[in-house]
């Protein structure tokens, strides 16, 4: 089978096991890649949309607009060249000098310090946090203070410290976010999204 056949017949897969559900077309869109993704149904009871995170999220895409994730897990799982043809790109400042001496001079996370040094090209993008939950309580909290303003948050950090509450937290907000409640998420789930995001914007 080639790669395009494997994933039209997992897709159909899922399709059937999913069985009926109330989200709606572009939604189920999203929430079938992080399916396909993950092998995780418990998705479908977990993910929360806000209601213009996918309109604004393929805005900023079509507008070429940045995508900053908190991982290079997740700027590598990002359809790049599909982005490309909208004019976006793909950054990630974790492994950059600058932000380990912020972070070791504020004693915070890399993570943490990579969100304040997006400050400028996440204007009106798109920041992706899939590991860290000291990224998206540092980005939940520079919104909160009107110095951050990405068009979309895609909150899916995994682990059993903060990542379950930052996400609550996000979801908590009145702005626009992809997210999921409980401990689930990673890297490659939070690039799945985008990249759902991807054909959207290109469809």
């Amino acid at each position: 089978m080639t790669p395009n056949e494997i994933e039209a017949q997992s897709f159909s897969i899922i399709d059937n096991e999913a069985g009926p559900h109330a989200f709606s077309s572009d939604e189920w869109q999203i929430v079938r890649r992080i399916i396909h993704t993950s092998a995780d149904f418990d998705y479908m009871k977990t993910v929360r949309f806000h209601p213009d995170a996918i309109s604004k999220g393929v805005q900023a895409i079509r507008e070429g607009k940045s995508i900053i994730t908190d991982t290079t897990m997740a700027r590598s799982g990002i359809n790049a060249a599909g982005l490309a043809c909208h004019g976006c790109r793909v950054t990630c400042l974790i492994q950059d000098p600058q932000i380990c001496r912020n972070a070791l001079e504020a004693g915070n996370t890399r993570a943490a310090a990579a969100v304040e040094a997006a400050l400028p090209e996440m204007e009106g993008g798109i920041y992706v946090v899939g590991n860290a939950p000291t990224a998206l309580l540092r980005l939940i909290a520079l919104i909160t203070e009107g110095r951050a303003r990405p068009a979309l948050v895609i909150g899916l950090p995994v682990g059993f410290v903060n990542a379950a509450e930052s996400k609550a937290d996000l979801i908590a907000m009145d702005y626009p976010s992809i997210a999921n409640i409980g401990r689930k998420g990673g890297s490659t789930v939070a690039a799945s999204v985008v990249n759902a995001l991807v054909k959207l914007a290109t469809a």
